[in-house]
């Protein structure tokens, strides 16, 4: 049992030296094509976030103001 987990613990550890170990290739370059794609999704994704903000904002006044028109507050 001692000799089992021996070889387990050394295996995990040569691993973990293995993987450190280890270098990727570099990244190819983006062409001028991804990177506009990107600028684009990012443009759309902050106007969607916008339109979301500016909703749940109009939701919070909406309920403010009925909240506060049935206490009978100004």
């Amino acid at each position: 049992m001692k000799r089992v987990l021996l070889v387990l613990v050394t295996g995990l550890m040569l691993g973990a030296f293995a993987a450190t170990q280890a270098k990727l290739p570099a990244p190819a370059p983006k062409t001028d094509a991804q990177k506009a794609a990107e600028a684009e999704k990012a443009a759309a994704a902050k106007a969607k976030e916008g339109a979301e903000l500016a909703k749940a904002q109009d939701k919070a006044v909406a309920n403010y103001k009925r909240n506060h028109a049935a206490m009978g507050k100004k």
